[in-house]
């Protein structure tokens, strides 16, 4: 594991001044003049330049640190902003005192975000990347298994090195690698000969075909497979972050946030503060299993398998018309109250055509408006773990989720029965459940790094209409992957069953259309 930090916020006035230096630096060491300077000219010169990149380097403003140290002063402070950032540069040392009396003592923690992180994350497990994309308020992008095709590389975690099972996890991984590489050299003729025309498109067609078969194939490569991805996020995530993921079972993880800190808090040591492990974070999982035990009984009645399932289990009563009483209330000098006494006195006709007036003009890659989030919904679902590692992304959403669940079976590729490669398939499957099912007796932490991309878990989901357009928009749309187009699609036609006015124009990018003009039709 390696984790870099890649960059940071800093002040764009010091950038101009280290531009000035650097071009100070090539004016006076310009070949032509410089070597036929005279000795003592050329030694003014070189100690002018030493000192003055001493000064630059004393002055300690590489930091973003200035930048939120400025910004906590403008509530309080007449100057400009500007001039509050110049001395916040020229006052390292008591704008990092001001960021901790601010933040740490007065508990304005919001100064912190002013400072941005981006960090190169190397050689994690996909089972850690789950922990770390936990976190909503970041950016990720991750290297993917859809479009890169894996090599034998995963993680071995700490807690089982040495171990008497040691040799019987690695067996396994590598036999379901060596069951993934056979499996895409299988699929990849497979889509070849499915899709014709894409196949003889050299560049595009060729490789989204080559795509198709990886990212199927993939169903079989355990979570404890190695990954990269690099993130971005501000400092007061990053405080939290590092906080939880400290806190965490996995030693692999509880290394991340090590990692993590200490190649931060030598940037930005007055906003990254509490990130030691608390018993409130590290002890509530056991306090909660415990309590339950005792008081809750348990199902031991076998769980549904079979193809990914979405129940819609809660969600905003009389939606269409809370939302339009919404927009009512936004134009309209009434209480909310009366904006929805009047929507209820419309009839079926009127409110459609208001539905009409919002929705007019609206276009494939448009929000939906604010108003839409009045309205949520909660859907229980059973997805793959591969189907996770994507909606996870979905990160204006409450996801709440299960451990993985050999019971609930898993979800197999329409591409490995068609070649006849289900029995392989299978095979592999009911290997990592034995090895698994070891290893949860002795290790039942680190058990879910041999499940595969295709074992699943129960999810659940509370998310607003407006993130459900735009979840529907990006993974019901044909380019989606098939497993989330799924799910996403059984999600939608729940919704537009309760709400056929608000849910009206739920569908994929390439499908908008054909639906926009549909609800028009009279």
């Amino acid at each position: 594991m390696k984790i870099l930090l890649a960059g940071y916020n800093i002040d764009t006035e010091t950038i101009r001044e280290l531009r000035q230096f650097i071009q100070r630096i090539a004016d006076n060491l310009e070949p032509e003049r410089f070597s036929h300077s005279d000795p003592v000219i050329k030694e003014k010169i070189l100690e002018q330049l030493h000192q003055e990149a001493l000064q630059l380097l004393q002055r300690d403003n590489l930091t973003p640190e200035t930048i939120s140290a400025a910004y906590a002063r403008i509530s309080r402070n007449p100057l400009p902003v500007n001039e509050l950032r110049e001395i916040a540069r020229q006052e390292v040392d008591r704008a990092r005192k001001s960021n901790q009396n601010i933040i740490f003592g007065l508990g304005h923690s919001s100064v912190a975000e002013h400072a941005n992180f981006n960090f190169d994350i190397l050689g994690v497990s996909r089972l850690a990347v789950e922990s770390i994309e936990h976190f909503r308020l970041a950016s990720y992008t991750e290297k993917s298994q859809r479009y890169i095709l894996f090599k034998d590389d995963f993680i071995i975690p700490k807690e089982i090195r040495g171990s008497t099972l040691e040799n019987e996890y690695t067996g396994l991984i590598r036999e379901q690698n060596a069951a993934y590489q056979k499996l895409y050299k299988i699929l990849q003729p497979y889509f070849f000969e499915t899709y014709p025309d894409a196949a003889k498109e050299p560049k595009g067609g060729q490789r989204r075909l080559e795509g198709l078969a990886k990212e199927d194939a993939r169903y079989l490569i355990s979570l404890a497979t190695e990954t990269q991805l690099g993130m971005t996020l501000n400092a007061r995530s990053l405080e939290n972050m590092i906080s939880k993921l400290n806190s965490h079972p996995l030693a692999e993880v509880r290394e991340i946030g090590r990692q993590l800190f200490n190649v931060s808090k030598v940037i930005a040591p007055s906003i990254i503060k509490y990130v030691e492990p608390t018993d409130y974070l590290s002890k509530k999982r056991e306090k909660a299993l415990n309590f339950i035990s005792l008081n809750i009984r348990q199902n031991t009645e076998p769980s549904a398998t079979g193809t990914p399932q979405a129940r819609l289990i809660d969600y905003t009563r009389d939606a269409d018309e809370r939302i339009l009483a919404a927009v009512l209330f936004k134009y309209e000098k009434l209480e909310y109250s009366q904006a929805l006494r009047e929507i209820k006195q419309m009839d079926d006709y009127q409110q459609k055509e208001f539905f009409r007036v919002i929705y007019r003009d609206m276009n494939a890659w448009d929000s939906v408006l604010r108003e839409f989030e009045f309205v949520t919904f909660t859907f229980e679902l059973i997805i793959s773990a591969s189907n996770y590692g994507q909606l996870k992304r979905h990160r204006m959403a409450n996801i709440d989720i299960q451990d993985y669940d050999i019971s609930l079976g898993v979800t197999i590729p329409d591409s490995v029965k068609q070649t006849g490669q289900e029995k392989l398939f299978l095979n592999i499957i009911d290997q990592t459940n034995q090895v698994y099912e070891k290893l949860y007796l002795q290790y039942p932490v680190i058990a879910p790094y041999v499940l595969t991309n295709s074992h699943r878990r129960r999810v659940l989901l509370n998310i607003n209409l407006r993130e459900l357009y735009h979840f529907t928009r990006l993974r019901e749309d044909e380019h989606a992957q098939w497993d989330i187009r799924e799910i996403c699609s059984k999600m939608h036609h729940l919704v537009t069953k309760q709400l056929p006015l608000a849910g009206a124009l739920l569908c994929g990018k390439d499908n908008f259309n054909r639906v926009y003009q549909n609800f028009y039709k009279e």
